[in-house]
């Protein structure tokens, strides 16, 4: 058995994201990310071989998708469903406080 806290503290560094593997199935993994003021790289697109599922626990975040001219806003509450190969970047996210996301992987 294992347990935690979603809102555990993190330290970050300015501009800096953690990815925790809360549990992975094999099949189906669950991500803890905690992000400061960060973004994907210049020309970075995340092109995943599994599908993302993805909410705003706290903070907010703004995401790109390759062909899309509009950012998508997430704000607390706000998920995504995101299939494989769908490639994405992450533009920003909240320079005021973290961004906790939870993500499925599947």
């Amino acid at each position: 058995m294992k347990k935690g806290n979603i809102y555990s503290a993190v330290t970050l560094a300015p501009t800096a994201e953690i990815f925790e593997t809360l549990t992975d199935s094999g099949k189906v993994r669950i991500e803890r990310i905690v992000s400061h003021s960060s973004r994907s790289p210049e020309g970075f697109w995340y092109d995943q071989e599994e599908s993302e599922w993805v909410i705003v626990l706290t903070g907010s975040a703004g995401l790109r998708f390759e062909g899309d001219d509009e950012v998508l806003v997430l704000k607390p509450g706000d998920w995504v469903d995101i299939p494989a190969h769908w490639k994405h970047r992450v533009e920003w996210t909240d320079p005021v406080q973290k961004t906790v996301w939870l993500a499925v992987f599947y």
